[in-house]
């Protein structure tokens, strides 16, 4: 019995001694819950399945981007982990999936979550638990309330000032206009309208119809002959890429030839503009802040070199047309720089304090003119956008790189 108890003394000393040794070293490196020497653990939620599968690649191209850095020996010597699950766009499914990283998986950080409706029932538990939420992949608002959501960082431009934009550039040129609004009935398009009756002011009455569809539905045909019907000559589409493409195609289809609109996040060529039919989608509008990866004149951009490579080596499977990728990638890289400026401080805390603190950050995959700038009372990184009209078989960009904020 004595030896059995000097040999668990032996163990003690020798772990309590072993703890003062590999003290120094660990006196500069401070880490949460899912970060250690060897590795960053990630989560991330993305419809791979469902009515917005279209937006999968987002999550493909990031597990890319960190297969790449990984093997290239990770980010302060540190792999990536990067677990990411699918929520089939469900609210439901992706609380499900958030405990599950955020608990089972003790991820550091999520990241890039998909989808407004998905974000918001997320939004307060992670807040709760001070895990750090960052850069959400929607345009909504709500990402940007530090004081209420200090855990909480958006990215996209958001939908608001998205819809502000379009709304000056109608009462510059359709000023008698008669508008047509289709838009998603969730947070989404209810931010795009809120955007859109904001600029629009006491003009608000050029509006004819707002109509909403559900994402649960077939599709959104009958909308856009009622559209027709009212004879409105400006027609804005708030939509997501399935139905955005089943609109462009409706409208052509009943030779409706409306001055129109559709959002940013229903720009691919691969997800809306090519089952829409080329043809058909000739003078539409939209607003950009990513280069477009099928537009020549970025053949020789070093940021674009560096996507295509990325693309034919990494995920030759997904197509140089697909702004999802796009969008992807643009967030990735904004992480890696984030990830990179903690050091060896991999506290949840100050993970938070780096991605909170870009100014006027600079990154290849950006129109020239925009850049990223956080702060601690500023959780939009983006705020910038620039118009461009679908032309032949591309997006043209035109006038300046504009500001969407709203100045009551």
């Amino acid at each position: 019995m004595l030896k059995m108890r000097s040999h668990l003394l032996v163990i003690t000393v020798v772990s309590v001694v072993a703890s003062f040794v590999v003290q120094p070293a660990s006196a500069q490196k401070k880490y949460d819950v899912g970060a250690t020497d060897a590795e960053i653990k990630l989560g991330n939620i993305v419809p791979y399945s469902g009515p917005a599968s279209a937006f999968g690649s987002v999550g493909k191209v990031q597990a890319g981007f960190f297969k790449m850095i990984n093997e290239q020996g990770g980010i302060n010597g540190r792999k990536i982990n990067y677990i990411s699950y699918d929520d089939a766009y469900s609210p439901a499914k992706a609380v499900e999936q958030a405990r599950k990283l955020v608990e089972n998986d003790e991820v550091l950080a999520m990241f890039a979550i998909l989808g407004t409706a998905s974000n918001s029932a997320i939004q307060k538990y992670l807040n709760a638990k001070k895990v750090p939420h960052l850069f959400v992949v929607s345009g909504a608002t709500r990402w940007n309330d530090p004081k209420n959501f200090p855990w909480t960082i958006g990215y996209l431009p958001s939908y608001q000032a998205e819809a502000r934009i379009y709304a000056k550039y109608i009462l510059r040129e359709r000023p008698n206009g008669r508008i047509a609004v289709l838009y998603q009935n969730d947070d989404l398009g209810k931010d795009y309208l809120k955007g859109l009756h904001d600029a629009l002011g006491d003009k608000a009455s050029m509006i004819v119809i707002e109509e909403p569809y559900e994402i649960s539905q077939p599709t959104v045909e009958s909308s856009i002959a009622k559209m027709k019907s009212l004879g409105a000559d400006v027609f804005i589409n708030f939509s997501t890429p399935r139905f955005a493409a089943q609109a462009i195609k409706k409208v052509a289809e009943l030779n409706w030839k409306p001055l129109q609109f559709v959002s940013n996040i229903s720009i691919s060529n691969a997800n809306v503009i090519r089952p829409a039919g080329i043809e058909n989608a000739q003078g539409i509008i939209s607003a950009a802040y990513v280069k477009d990866p099928t537009d020549p004149q970025w053949d020789s951009d070093p940021g674009m070199v560096a996507y295509h490579q990325f693309l034919a080596k990494y995920l030759p499977e997904v197509s140089r047309a697909d702004s999802s990728a796009m969008t992807g990638y643009n967030i990735v890289l904004t992480m890696a720089e984030v990830l990179k400026r903690c050091g060896d401080n991999l506290t949840r805390e100050n993970l938070m304090k780096q991605a909170a603190s870009l100014k006027d950050f600079e990154q290849g995959s950006l129109l020239p003119g925009i850049k990223v700038n956080t702060g601690p009372t500023d959780h939009a990184p983006i705020e910038q956008l620039q118009l461009m009209r679908f032309q032949g078989a591309q997006w043209n960009l035109f006038g300046e790189v504009l500001s969407g904020e709203f100045h009551h």
